[in-house]
Protein backbone atom coordinates (compact mmCIF):
# COMPACT_ATOMS: atom_id res chain seq x y z
CA UNK A 1 0.00 0.00 0.00
CA UNK A 2 1.18 3.98 -0.69
CA UNK A 3 2.53 4.68 2.43
CA UNK A 4 1.16 8.23 2.88
CA UNK A 5 -2.18 6.60 2.86
CA UNK A 6 -4.39 7.05 5.60
CA UNK A 7 -6.59 4.25 6.92
CA UNK A 8 -9.65 5.35 5.38
CA UNK A 9 -7.56 5.61 2.07
CA UNK A 10 -6.55 2.18 2.47
CA UNK A 11 -9.86 1.01 2.76
CA UNK A 12 -10.75 2.21 -0.34
CA UNK A 13 -7.64 1.21 -2.16
CA UNK A 14 -8.26 -2.59 -0.93
CA UNK A 15 -11.81 -2.34 -2.34
CA UNK A 16 -10.85 -0.51 -5.22
CA UNK A 17 -13.35 1.96 -4.87
CA UNK A 18 -13.15 4.97 -7.13
CA UNK A 19 -12.86 8.05 -5.26
CA UNK A 20 -14.47 10.33 -7.74
CA UNK A 21 -17.41 8.27 -7.57
CA UNK A 22 -17.83 8.54 -3.69
CA UNK A 23 -17.51 12.06 -4.08
CA UNK A 24 -20.23 11.81 -6.54
CA UNK A 25 -22.41 10.08 -4.63
CA UNK A 26 -21.74 11.31 -1.25
CA UNK A 27 -21.75 15.24 -2.35
CA UNK A 28 -18.27 15.50 -0.64
CA UNK A 29 -15.56 17.45 -2.92
CA UNK A 30 -13.24 15.61 -4.49
CA UNK A 31 -10.58 17.84 -3.07
CA UNK A 32 -12.50 16.65 0.43
CA UNK A 33 -12.17 13.09 -0.68
CA UNK A 34 -8.26 13.83 -1.60
CA UNK A 35 -7.31 15.10 1.92
CA UNK A 36 -9.48 12.49 3.81
CA UNK A 37 -7.61 9.73 1.94
CA UNK A 38 -4.12 11.21 1.75
CA UNK A 39 -3.78 13.75 5.17
CA UNK A 40 -3.45 11.82 8.14
CA UNK A 41 -4.27 15.30 9.83
CA UNK A 42 -7.61 15.16 8.35
CA UNK A 43 -10.63 14.81 10.77
CA UNK A 44 -13.46 12.59 9.32
CA UNK A 45 -16.93 13.88 10.45
CA UNK A 46 -19.22 11.48 11.45
CA UNK A 47 -21.78 12.47 8.72
CA UNK A 48 -19.14 11.79 6.35
CA UNK A 49 -18.52 8.76 7.37
CA UNK A 50 -21.67 7.57 6.85
CA UNK A 51 -22.05 8.78 3.51
CA UNK A 52 -18.51 7.27 2.34
CA UNK A 53 -19.76 4.06 4.40
CA UNK A 54 -23.28 3.87 2.14
CA UNK A 55 -21.73 5.03 -0.91
CA UNK A 56 -19.14 1.90 -0.94
CA UNK A 57 -21.96 -0.61 0.15
CA UNK A 58 -20.12 -0.84 3.57
CA UNK A 59 -22.19 -0.90 7.32
CA UNK A 60 -21.27 2.48 8.83
CA UNK A 61 -20.40 0.63 11.95
CA UNK A 62 -18.27 -1.82 9.97
CA UNK A 63 -16.60 1.18 8.40
CA UNK A 64 -15.99 2.93 11.87
CA UNK A 65 -14.70 -0.45 13.43
CA UNK A 66 -12.20 -0.28 10.91
CA UNK A 67 -11.09 2.98 11.42
CA UNK A 68 -10.95 3.34 15.12
CA UNK A 69 -11.49 -0.22 16.63
CA UNK A 70 -7.47 0.38 17.73
CA UNK A 71 -8.53 3.01 20.22
CA UNK A 72 -9.08 1.71 24.02
CA UNK A 73 -9.99 3.57 27.08
CA UNK A 74 -7.43 5.18 30.00
CA UNK A 75 -7.49 2.74 33.38
CA UNK A 76 -9.82 4.28 36.11
CA UNK A 77 -7.69 6.03 39.01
Amino acid sequence: MISNMTPLGEILAKRSVNKSMVARRTGLSKARMNELTLTPTAKLRADELYLIAKAIDMEPCELLTALCGHLTLKEKG
